[in-house]
C-alpha cells in the first residue's frame, strides 16, 4: 500500500513568509493532482510555541541561520517562524488540506526541534506517523513539500531507516538551498535508497 506524506507546505515556508523557500508555491499544484491518486494522504505542520529554542529571537547575541549547540547536537536557528495559531503556520489556502486523513504536528516541544515527520531531532522521539502507517498496510511513501534540504529530506532518510520504498516527486519539492544544501540533500537521499520520480510518472 502507498501514502503521500505533504511536508509543511505552510504559508511560513512559501513566498512572503517568514521563512520563505524561494518559490515554494510552486508544489502546490503537482502536490495537488496527486491527491485524488492515493487513499492515504498525509500532512505535516509546524507548530512552535513563539518560546521554541530554535529561534534566533531566543538566543542573545545570535543571528538567524548561525548554529547552536542543544542537547541532541547542532542546531540551526530560524527566524521566528510557524508559531502555533498565526496565519504563517497554516497550510496555503490553494493547498487541497480537506484530503488529508492525518496531520502531524511537529516542532511543538520548546526544546527540540523536529524537521522529520518521523522523528524529532534527537531521532529518538517518535511523531506517531510510523505507527500510523503500519495500521493502515502502507510499505510505500512519496514525498512532496517543504523544504527539501531539511524537513523533506530527514522524512525520506527516516523513512528509509523504517524500511519503507521511498520515492521524493522531484518536481514538488523546494529547497532553501544554505551553502549547497539542496546538492548535498538530494546525494544523501541517493545514497540512502530514495528513489525520484516526477509527478506525471506517478499519476500514470
Amino acid at each position: 500500500m502507498k501514502a503521500l506524506v505533504i511536508v509543511d507546505i505552510q504559508n511560513d515556508f512559501c513566498p512572503g513568509g517568514a521563512l520563505e523557500v524561494p518559490n515554494g508555491d510552486e508544489v502546490i499544484k503537482p502536490t495537488n493532482d496527486l491527491i485524488p491518486h492515493f487513499d492515504c494522504v498525509v500532512q505535516t505542520q509546524d507548530w512552535h510555541p513563539a518560546d521554541h529554542l530554535s529561534f534566533a529571537s531566543n538566543h542573545k547575541q545570535k543571528e538567524a541561520f548561525e548554529t547552536t549547540e542543544m542537547e541532541y547536537g547542532e542546531q540551526v536557528l530560524w527566524p521566528d517562524h510557524c508559531v502555533q495559531g498565526s496565519t504563517g503556520a497554516e497550510f496555503h489556502p490553494d493547498l487541497d488540506s480537506d484530503s488529508s486523513q492525518l496531520i502531524v504536528r511537529k516542532g511543538f516541544r520548546k526544546h527540540i526541534d523536529s524537521y522529520s515527520a518521523f522523528f524529532e531531532n534527537d531521532q529518538d522521539t517518535v511523531t506517531g506517523l510510523h505507527g500510523y502507517l503500519q495500521a493502515r498496510n502502507i510499505d510505500e511513501v512519496f514525498i512532496t513539500g517543504l523544504a527539501l534540504d531539511f524537513c523533506v529530506k530527514w522524512t525520506a532518510l527516516d523513512a528509509r531507516k523504517l524500511g519503507y520504498t521511498v520515492n521524493l516527486v522531484e518536481d514538488a519539492v523546494k529547497g532553501i538551498d544554505m551553502d549547497g544544501s539542496v546538492d548535498e540533500a538530494f546525494e544523501e537521499m541517493k545514497q540512502a535508497g530514495v528513489q525520484f520520480v516526477q509527478s506525471k510518472d506517478v499519476r500514470s
